[in-house]
């Protein structure tokens, strides 16, 4: 129980930075600037996507609780934030590295995730654009219900927004650290259904998993044979990190995260179904 205490608290302080620099970001272009320069950032929205699936690349599950942050103040979009879930390597990539993976597959693992992240992202932006989209959230409804003094201070306002998240953070991350301690990876291997058609169907609930680790137990089940390639790229597309926790913590509108839910795992689902399909290995 020590290491899922000490594991706990490391997760949570690797989020403080990206966690407060959302929210100052987000401080910044609430209070700060004029109207004409947020206009620049919202139109700059179109390339978003792109830069989401680059950036989320980076092996940090801090982007994409960065990035929900920036979604549910509405600075980015839809697109943007499964992009970025989408392509986001959490832990598997250090973890690639340390057992000495070819660098060849890591390069080909990582730059698929990042191509269906960024089609994917344009895609559902581009029919969100044909329709009216639901009411958006403002980063003043944020500082109302946290009760802080964003006016006057903006770093403190940030503070304030980043050491509530990291408490619920804390509190969830602990309960599934738990959940894993008790049931055991080898365990949760066992659920899966290699070189079944079904298997990606389970590899991407284990990638919903809103921890960090969820990326570890897809990369050590596929290095050590237990689940399929199909399964390894579903599991890791579906493994946002924090970021899910966070959606559902900050983005008031449920149907609305209960949608991106939905996308993330059908996505995951139907990547890995076709790579199965063809018999794809890298």
């Amino acid at each position: 129980m020590f290491e899922v205490i000490e594991d706990t608290i490391l997760d949570s302080v690797k989020l403080i930075p990206f966690l407060f620099i959302a929210f100052l970001i987000m401080e910044v272009i609430e209070h700060k600037l004029s109207k004409k320069s947020r206009k620049v950032i919202e139109k700059s929205g179109k390339f978003g996507p792109l830069f989401g699936g680059l950036l989320g690349a980076f092996p940090q599950c801090g982007f994409s609780a960065l990035a929900t942050n920036l979604y549910a103040a509405r600075i980015i979009t839809m697109g943007t934030l499964i992009a970025i879930y989408l392509s986001t390597s959490d832990e598997m990539l250090p973890l690639m590295i340390a057992e000495k993976v070819e660098l060849s597959f890591i390069i080909k693992v990582v730059g698929l995730k990042v191509l269906i992240g960024i089609i994917c992202g344009f895609v559902i932006d581009f029919f969100l654009r044909r329709k009216e989209t639901s009411k958006k959230n403002e980063i003043h409804d944020m500082c109302e219900h946290d009760h802080c003094d964003c006016k006057h201070n903006i770093v403190l306002a940030s503070l304030i927004h980043t050491v509530k998240i990291i408490l619920f953070i804390a509190l969830a991350s602990f309960i599934l650290n738990t959940l894993i301690y008790l049931i055991g990876e080898d365990n949760i291997g066992k659920i899966f259904l290699k070189d079944s058609i079904f298997s990606p169907f389970i590899s991407c609930l284990i990638g919903l998993i809103p921890n960090c680790g969820a990326s570890v137990i897809i990369t050590e089940l596929y290095l050590n044979g237990a689940i399929s390639f199909a399964s390894l790229i579903s599991g890791l597309l579906t493994g946002a990190g924090i970021g899910l926790l966070i959606l559902f913590k900050e983005n008031k509108n449920m149907k609305e995260n209960l949608i991106i839910l939905g996308l993330i795992y059908g996505i995951g689902v139907i990547s890995g179904v076709i790579i199965e399909m063809l018999g794809v290995i890298l």
